[in-house]
């Protein structure tokens, strides 16, 4: 899980200072600014004062012959409160000063600022300086005239500090203002802040995969920011429900590999491994001459050689092209059948599939097979029949102990023929339809009671003595039908096969909470060890030409087997020491 670092400073804080800063240098600006201009302004309008000053001083001057009394009475008369007058001839000499009666000795002005100033411009000042003659700190103002430098200044004392100091009147407005202004701001920025905090938690907690509340995009301010955050929750809620959606579909194909009947193998274009089931490294390995110690050694494995090359040569022709191609091949390794399909898709992705069909190859010949021995077995008694009704039918004069013969032996394999068909459509039905069969409550004691009396003239006639040791109360949940074919056929078989004067044993050995177990013996022949376990086989027979003459189809120990494991159970032969052939076998009680 990747920790997120929280920020020393939220944005709206950070947002809020920048513009407060911003705000203060633009009001300290706007006060340096406005104090420099409002502080100028009084300068220049009391040097505009004193200007006039030296202006009117002048005339007075201009028609008088007696300029330093006219000096003196006009000083006296209009001079402000400690006014200094000065009166300079152009080359810097004082001719004139009301502060200092010996002027004479005064030194030359000319490098003064204000009288500088006033001889390039015709008027000038220098706000504070300290008189090298009064040694006090005045405000010159000169002008220049036609003959004169006419230059007045008033000492720099409290008075005229605080008639040039600026008017701080503005600089309270600009922080009114300010304030006002940051107020307002800190409120926008806490929405817009607020706005943000929660889409960040909510983006904190959509990254750890926490859960989220779901109210979460009502809480949003009401503003273009939060309407931009709830398009992003909802946005992000069809996200998430698209991904649990794909994740349960995942798992669904995950499982449906993992317990699929064939061997399935997904690949990237590169032919790196992306899902693989079992089934499909067990197949790889049989094929394999050797083990394989990753997937992707599949590739190298010889018999697959042909989908290799296949996979190679079409990833390279087909780029950009849409197609999807399958490829599939035959195995036949170590005494079983593949058959290998490879599928390429649209993005050069590939699967390959390994299906085992050694059982329905097994099955398709079985069933060939079946179908040839049913033809070989309906052959022989249609052929009887056909050639005794034939016999009949080309000899008008034959015999009528011949003609009763060939019509008893007519009827005899017909009645052969019945059986037969009768066992291959039991047969059929317990192949095609055995979970269709109707169970219900079967007493097996009765059910071979009445075998028992059905085959009574059977075994009088070879003296075969039977002993039914079960017990009265065996119920079974089962079809009655095919567990009377389970102890029929036995009893058939052992009637047939077992010879004279033996005796049958019929007993339920043992039982559990899910079975009974059930054996079914004789005293007769037996069976030699090599036929044992091919007897369930269908139209197996030890002595072929011993079961025609006696009638069997070859079907009846193929039926009680496939009976038994409908019933849930299975079924063994074996020859007992004393002599005779034993079938155990256990049906399942539910």
């Amino acid at each position: 899980m990747t920790l997120v670092k929280r920020p020393f400073m939220s944005l709206n804080r950070k947002l809020l200072l920048s513009v407060i800063f911003l705000f203060a240098a633009f009001s300290l600006c706007f006060i340096g600014f406005q104090y420099y201009r409002e502080k100028a302004f009084k300068v220049e309008l009391l040097n505009t004062k004193l200007q006039d000053y030296n202006a009117r001083l002048y005339e007075e001057i201009s028609d008088s012959k007696e300029i330093e009394n006219t000096l003196n009475n006009y000083a006296k008369r209009h001079a402000l409160n400690g006014l200094r007058v000065t009166i300079i001839d152009l080359n810097g000499k004082v001719i004139y000063d009301n502060q200092k009666k010996n002027y004479a000795h005064i030194e030359n002005h000319i490098d003064r600022p204000e009288v500088k100033l006033a001889i390039n411009k015709g008027s000038g000042y220098d706000l504070r300086r300290i008189s090298e003659t009064t040694g006090i700190s005045y405000f010159y103002s000169a002008t220049l005239y036609d003959n004169y430098i006419v230059r007045s200044a008033l000492p720099y004392n409290i008075s005229l500090i605080t008639s040039l100091k600026a008017d701080y009147r503005f600089v309270w407005f600009t922080c009114i203002i300010t304030l006002l202004l940051t107020i307002i701001f800190y409120k926008f920025t806490k929405r817009i802040g607020t706005a943000i905090s929660q889409l960040r938690e909510f983006t904190i907690k959509a990254d750890r995969d926490e859960s989220l509340d779901l109210g979460m995009e009502t809480a949003f301010p009401n503003n273009e920011l939060g309407d931009i955050s709830q398009h992003i929750i909802k946005i992000y809620n069809r996200l998430h429900e698209t991904k649990e959606a794909l994740y349960i579909e995942r798992e669904k194909l995950i499982t449906h590999l993992q317990i699929s009947h064939e061997g399935i193998g997904i690949f990237t274009a590169e032919k790196t491994e992306i899902l693989v089931n079992n089934l499909f490294t067990q197949y790889s390995n049989l094929i394999s001459d050797v083990n394989l110690q990753s997937t992707e050694e599949v590739f190298s494995i010889p018999e697959l050689q042909k989908i290799t090359e296949y996979i190679n040569k079409l990833s390279k022709k087909s780029a950009g092209n849409n197609e999807e191609h399958r490829m599939s091949i035959n195995i036949d390794k170590n005494g079983r059948i593949f058959v290998v399909e490879c599928i390429i898709f649209q993005d050069q992705s590939f699967e390959i599939s390994i299906n085992d069909i050694t059982k329905e190859e097994e099955q398709i010949r079985m069933k060939r097979q079946l179908t040839q021995n049913i033809a070989h077995e309906l052959k022989t008694p249609v052929s009887s029949i056909q050639g005794y009704l034939e016999t009949i039918v080309n000899n008008e004069s034959l015999p009528k102990d011949k003609f009763k013969t060939f019509i008893e032996r007519c009827y005899a394999q017909s009645n052969r023929l019945t059986r037969l068909l009768r066992d291959i459509s039991v047969l059929t039905r317990m192949d095609e339809a055995s979970t269709m069969i109707d169970m219900e409550k079967v007493e097996i004691s009765s059910l071979v009671q009445n075998i028992i009396k059905d085959v009574a003239l059977e075994l009088e006639e070879k003296n075969i003595a039977v002993h039914n040791l079960l017990k009265n109360e065996l119920p079974i949940r089962g079809n009655a039908s095919l567990i009377y074919s389970i102890f029929r056929n036995l009893m058939d078989n052992a009637i047939a096969y077992g010879g004279k004067d033996i005796s049958i044993n019929i007993k339920c050995f043992r039982k559990d909470d899910s079975f009974y177990y059930f054996s079914f013996s004789d005293t007769g022949v037996g069976v030699a060890p090599e036929h044992l376990n091919r007897l369930f086989e269908r139209f197996y027979r030890v002595d072929k030409g011993r079961s025609r003459k006696i009638g069997g189809t070859g079907l009846g120990l193929a039926i009680v087997k496939n009976a038994v494991i409908i019933h849930g159970g299975n079924i063994s032969a074996k020859n007992n020491q004393g002599g005779g052939l034993e079938f155990i076998f256990t049906l399942a009680k539910s």
